[in-house]
């Protein structure tokens, strides 16, 4: 059950699309620190990269599902915190989402990061090397293409391409990955991948990166802390302890501040079921060992919460676990909505801990745009949830 999008710092009248998810973005800059120029030129790349779709409006339904976020907006923002920093500023966007279909959307998609990575001066050679293996004549499965944006001072972002390993079918997935994988250099990358229960996202970094990486997502259904804690496959241990405190935390399994055991059925007893499943991503960098340098957890923490509140009250636990201040967190919720975080779930969707060798950990929080509905608080989930996502 959801409920018509409301509470926006925009004020009310027919709004569109490309215009709600550009002014969330214009605040969302100011939060992050990047200047006026900046925050102008990046909500323009925005609308320019979601095309038609970007003029929409927002009274009609979503001209096409988009597994992107949970009410169809094909937008989603994220704050990455590091110590001694102010957050990056990140946005996830569906380029070819309403092309029609997945072979259109995938060939919208991909014709939208390369015009765009021409402007930029980023070469596209290692995705254009993959394109027979993601983008078939006859695609399957729940996306096409993703592109995400780490937003920078001077206006050239960082480019990132998500891409769907069951495209031909979720049988040949993990083939589809090991290829990839191979293609790029990575012949031994995928015998280190810890056991899952699906491949999600392939994933490439493109141009000017330090250290340029691949990343493998895999879902985890009816994860405990301590299987969360050994996924990491690093070689080196690296930051176990805190992956498995920070899954208590953000899954309502410790005694942080507003996160109780009676949030969460199961919480005493074992791991609560989730509709969607916790994720891990490794981060490829180097060819010679086969081992990743880095290591991410994702907690879908709106399933783990009744409202907002609550998930608000566990992304400032683990911030300042990690030495980090909130404030920004809480001035980016302001700067999407309006609304008060006990009046919906969903507008913080995932919580994430990243562990890079030679780094201090990095904690993400992920942020709906709700730019179509907000997805009103409930009771818990009951004890059997359907696995989906």
């Amino acid at each position: 059950m959801t409920a018509r999008r409301t509470g926006s710092p925009d004020g009310p009248g027919t709004d569109t699309v490309g215009g709600r998810t550009a002014r969330q973005l214009l605040r969302l800059c100011d939060v992050a620190g990047l200047d006026s120029a900046d925050a102008d030129l990046y909500a323009r790349t925005l609308t320019d990269m979601l095309g038609g779709v970007a003029a929409r409006p927002l009274d009609l339904p979503p001209v096409t599902p988009t597994f992107l976020s949970d009410d169809h907006t094909p937008v989603e923002f994220s704050l990455a915190f590091v110590p001694g920093a102010a957050p990056t500023l990140r946005v996830l966007l569906e380029p070819g989402c309403g092309a029609g279909g997945l072979a259109r959307s995938g060939r919208a998609g991909l014709r939208t990061v390369r015009e765009a990575a021409g402007r930029w001066g980023v070469p596209t050679d290692r995705l254009d090397e993959l394109e027979d293996l993601f983008f078939p004549a006859e695609p399957e499965g729940p996306l096409a293409l993703w592109c995400a944006l780490e937003l920078l001072p001077g206006g050239v972002p960082r480019v990132k391409v998500y891409l769907n390993p069951a495209a031909s079918g979720q049988r040949r997935a993990a083939d589809t990955v090991r290829e990839a994988l191979r293609r790029l250099g990575h012949r031994q990358a995928f015998d280190a991948l810890p056991p899952s229960d699906r491949h999600l996202f392939f994933a490439l970094d493109l141009g000017d990166w330090e250290e340029p990486r691949v990343k493998v997502y895999l879902a985890h259904h009816d994860l405990t802390a301590a299987q969360a804690g050994a996924l990491s496959r690093t070689g080196d241990d690296l930051g176990a302890a805190q992956t498995e405190a920070f899954f208590r935390v953000a899954a309502g399994q410790d005694d942080a501040p507003g996160v109780g055991h009676d949030d969460v059925a199961g919480a005493v007893d074992g791991p609560r079921p989730v509709r969607r499943p916790v994720q891990s991503c490794h981060a490829f960098t180097e060819t010679a060992t086969g081992l990743p340098s880095g290591f991410t957890l994702y907690v879908p923490v709106r399933d783990h919460v009744r409202h907002d509140g609550e998930a608000l009250a566990r992304a400032v636990a683990l911030l300042d676990r990690q030495g980090l201040d909130s404030a920004p967190l809480e001035r980016a919720l302001a700067a999407v909505t309006s609304r008060r975080p006990e009046d919906g779930v969903g507008l913080i969707a995932y919580l994430a801990l990243a562990h890079q060798r030679g780094r201090p950990p990095r904690v993400t929080t992920y942020i709906s745009s709700e730019a179509y509905q907000v997805r009103p608080p409930a009771g818990l989930l009951p004890a059997v949830a359907a696995n989906a996502g």
